[in-house]
């Protein structure tokens, strides 16, 4: 198995990324869908957050109401690494799961894990590459107000929460600058598969079939 562990700040680009790993053949594990699996009704992690933070944040359902949750940690460094520290555990054991599943299924199989706190939380798995998809913040504010609605306080505060480029960029192996077009941005993710990843497959052939696909683009 080759592990990728791919994460970049809110608006870089980085899902289009994870997305074109996978049109090469690669198995995305989506950090952010496995945090909503983890407090899923009946699970520990979620009777632990009500718990902690009150009745207010469970819906009526037994769900976890996310808007209630969000307003109690956002601006709040205790509340949030309180948080935090329920979460993160039972992410970490579900993309271990998830992982272990996808190296059984296929021993050779590259996996890219899409962890979007890669940096912030202590994720835990001995990656064999780290790389980051990178935008200045500037860019990020801009597709936020314009692609997803945002106000730019908002989205300042969005970016600031998270970890600071030189923070993502200090633990890179590769770098993927999606400041440019869609098209320049896939193309250096084509390029680094093709450049990290051809020995792998050139050994193991089976891993997948996308890498062999001469249809696939991107210089070498």
């Amino acid at each position: 198995m080759y592990l990728i562990g791919l994460t970049g700040g809110i608006a870089s680009g980085k899902s289009t990324v994870a997305k074109r790993f996978g049109e090469h053949g690669a198995v995305v594990i989506d950090a952010d869908q496995l945090a909503r699996a983890a407090v899923a009704p009946g699970t520990d992690a979620l009777a632990h957050v009500i718990e902690v933070f009150g009745d207010e944040v469970a819906n009526a359902d037994g769900s976890l109401n996310r808007a209630a949750l969000g307003a109690i940690v956002f601006g709040n460094p205790a509340a949030l690494n309180l948080l935090n520290q329920i979460v993160h555990p039972a992410v970490r054991a579900l993309s271990a799961q998830a992982i272990d599943a996808a190296e059984r299924a296929n021993p050779h199989v590259v996996v890219v894990y899409d962890v979007p706190l890669l940096v912030e939380a202590s994720v835990g798995h001995p990656f064999d590459l780290i790389v980051v998809v990178h935008a200045d913040a500037e860019t990020r504010v801009s597709r936020m107000v314009e692609l997803r609605g945002m106000n730019e306080a908002d989205a300042r505060s969005r970016i600031a929460a998270q970890a600071g480029d030189d923070e993502r960029l200090a633990v890179a192996d590769a770098v993927i600058d999606s400041t440019g077009s869609l098209d320049a941005t896939l193309s250096q993710v084509d390029r680094l598969w093709k450049r990290k990843l051809r020995s792998h497959h050139d050994a193991h052939p089976e891993a997948t079939e996308a890498s062999a696909d001469p249809s696939v683009g991107g210089a070498p």
